[in-house]
């Protein structure tokens, strides 16, 4: 023959072409066909110069007339432009970051790979193409290639790559169709993902979704791998956002059991589709789903190389290129901006708890917001732009935290000569900014809510908590510094307690936002460590600021984060054994008052870890001396946390601030250096 069987092809040996099979596949018993190669793209040629002049002075017109471009004379700048022709900067990298555009979006059927590569861009479009089909389609088994290849035995679930054989375990699963659940489970559980995951993780279009799960669920034997590993992690997702009681109620088995059956398929499933090699957006909407309810089962250094690959996943998707500029159908465009938007806060409280910071940069992507609009208006198959909507929709969850995520970043990072922040001369400008923000918030998402509305009544609390806390973050480097006034103290103060008063209303409505409470059971609203630290601070070391009633409603907020967030009283967690210690140091200040003792502090009182004190001197010293370093890191948005940066911290070893295995921590220290590194080695120890 001609060329080479497809089977030889695939495994990348030499083939002696003969017909009808040749002898490698032959010895290894293996189906041999052969099939002609596709023609190979052949560029389009420019007629000649004239055409090209006519362009050029065609775009010289319409810059002229936008006022870009000042008249000259056409004969001359059409010599001058052939003459002279634009020049690319001179670079040494072959990955010099190009232009906004330049990159190159090779698609498929149902794929996409973005190419923004000096080497790459210099192959050309005929040669890029087929090596994009061949090397990015994660249909073919890349597994049972590489054995076949190589000689060796082994399963269908065999791992070939370090990291795929970590992520799957050692238990190995030859097949997946006998661990779909029956169509009525599989039913139950997409209505469960779509109330209770959906609203607040828009990463799915709802229709066309529900057909795949639906024809998946009657016949499992026929779903593709990236659809099935996609469908394992709605179900895995929509068990996670259940309480036990539902669990038992519509499965009749416990919430422990199905969440490791279906966290272990989806694994399977993802390494099936070839996640790490995949080209298709369906497999990185399962591993975005699957890693959002993971943080609390993975260590943080962990979970972050696993949000790195889910990053780098969608940087080949180029998600990180807005689907507009690049020409992309219009339903297309909307689903990559949600996925991205969903992929920034994600990867973002991943890198920042693990001390890594920020790897998405805002200027290594330009990527628009998506529209504000349902599901009902975009479809597979669209060709006009849908109308984006005034009011409430499907989005306006995700869209207010993304707004309020970029209003954080537009503010920068707080001064630390303690004169507000540092992009701003004073307060009065920084409360201006602040101001239209809030101004913005409430005109496009707020005015807009139904207080009876579950993600409605979410949504107010995280934005004007969020708005609050921009207020709380300007204000605080004059406390770090010791500068603030008695009367600032006290507002920062009320600024705090407006955000606790937030999470406490959140708590009390707990039959309106039951099926959210897998999203509020962690701290969700920006602000709430910050406040929690400033409260019990003044209360232990400046309670003179605060009147008797002012005294006693500050410890009934405290007394209401304790009873709404249980897990506080958890000894394991550094970060608690801290707020634990400088609670009864505050209590302790306050018993002199001959005040009943609430049931929390009786609880921390039984806590070995809490009561105990195991640091000798020279750990006291370091620890103080640590405190007396100058504050100057950056507050960046992280998930739904408001979280210090490393940039305060990186040249710092933990024990400096006498931070260690959680039960030595310096309740004596006034700077807030140590609670910023304190919530870092919290959340590092997968928080």
């Amino acid at each position: 023959m001609a060329f080479t069987c497809q089977t030889c092809a695939k495994r990348k040996v030499k083939c002696d072409k003969a017909n009808p099979i040749c002898s490698s596949c032959r010895r290894g018993k293996l189906e041999c066909s052969y099939q002609p190669p596709p023609p190979r793209w052949r560029k389009r040629k420019l007629d000649d110069d004239v055409d090209v002049l006519a362009r050029l002075a065609r775009y010289e017109v319409i810059l002229q007339q936008h006022g870009l471009l000042e008249a000259a004379d056409d004969a001359q700048s059409m010599t001058v432009a052939k003459e002279e022709p634009l020049q690319e900067p001179i670079s040494l990298h072959w990955n010099e970051p190009a232009a906004s555009g330049t990159g190159k979006l090779l698609a498929g059927q149902g794929t996409t790979r973005y190419i923004d590569s000096s080497l790459w861009r210099n192959l050309g479009d005929d040669q890029m193409q087929p090596l994009s089909d061949d090397d990015g389609n994660g249909s073919d088994n890349f597994e049972e290639r590489q054995l076949a290849a190589s000689g060796i035995s082994g399963g269908p679930g065999y791992a070939s790559d370090p990291l795929t054989e970590a992520f799957v375990g050692s238990r190995q699963l030859e097949s997946l169709v006998r661990y779909h659940p029956t169509h009525a489970l599989a039913m139950a559980l997409w209505e469960t993902h779509v109330e209770n995951v959906e609203p607040i993780c828009k990463v799915l279009h709802i229709p066309s979704t529900f057909e795949i799960i639906k024809t998946a669920s009657q016949h499992p034997e026929t779903v593709s791998k990236s659809n099935e590993c996609l469908i394992f992690a709605v179900y895995h997702f929509a068990v996670f956002s259940m309480t036990d009681e539902d669990c038992l109620k519509k499965s009749g088995q416990s919430r422990a059991v199905l969440l490791q059956r279906y966290q272990l398929v989806t694994r399977q499933a993802l390494v099936k589709a070839s996640f790490l090699r995949t080209t298709d957006m369906s497999v990185l909407q399962a591993l975005v789903l699957f890693l959002i309810p993971c943080r609390q089962f993975y260590d943080s250094h962990t979970y972050w190389i696993l949000t790195g690959v889910a990053v780098r996943i969608g940087q080949r998707l180029g998600l990180h290129r807005d689907g507009e500029k690049l020409g992309l159908p219009p339903f297309d465009v909307q689903m990559r901006r949600r996925l991205f938007f969903q992929l920034l806060p994600l990867d973002g409280n991943a890198s920042q708890v693990s001390g890594a910071g920020f790897s998405v940069l805002p200027d290594s992507w330009d990527t628009k917001q998506p529209l504000n609009i349902d599901d009902d208006q975009i479809w597979p198959g669209m060709t006009e732009t849908p109308e984006e909507k005034k009011g409430a929709t499907d989005m306006i969850f995700c869209l207010s935290r993304s707004t309020i995520g970029r209003i954080f970043a537009k503010a920068g990072k707080p001064a630390s000569n303690g004169s507000g922040s540092a992009k701003f001369k004073d307060y009065n400008e920084a409360e201006l900014t602040i101001r239209e923000a809030e101004e913005e918030i409430e005109e496009k998402y707020i005015r807009y809510c139904d207080v009876v509305n579950p993600l409605h009544f979410l949504v107010m609390g995280l934005a004007r908590s969020g708005i609050t806390a921009m207020r709380l973050r300007i204000r605080l480097p004059r406390v770090r510094n010791q500068t603030a006034t008695d009367a600032e103290v006290r507002e920062l103060l009320q600024l705090a307690q407006k955000i606790l008063d937030t999470d406490a209303a959140a708590y009390s409505h707990a039959g309106l936002i039951r099926k959210f409470r897998w999203h509020i059971k962690p701290f969700f609203l920006w602000g709430m460590w910050d406040s929690l630290i400033l409260i019990l601070t003044t209360l232990a070391k400046r309670c003179d600021l605060l009147s008797p009633a002012e005294n006693d409603a500050a410890w009934d907020r405290i007394e209401q984060v304790y009873q709404n967030h249980d897990e506080l009283l958890d000894p394991k967690r550094a970060l608690h054994v801290a707020f634990g210690r400088l609670a009864l140091k505050a209590f302790d200040v306050r018993s002199s008052a001959d005040v009943p003792e609430p049931g929390f502090i009786t609880a921390l009182r039984s806590l070995p870890k809490i009561t105990s004190q195991n640091r000798s001197k020279g750990e006291m010293d370091r620890g103080n001396d640590a405190n007396q370093m100058d504050p100057k890191g950056d507050v960046l948005l992280s998930g739904d946390l408001l979280v210090p940066s490393n940039a305060i911290l990186s040249d710092l070893l933990p024990e400096d601030f006498g931070i260690g295995t959680g039960n030595d921590f310096d309740l004596d220290t006034e700077n807030w250096i140590s609670w910023d590194q304190l919530i870092q080695d919290h959340q590092a120890q997968g928080s």
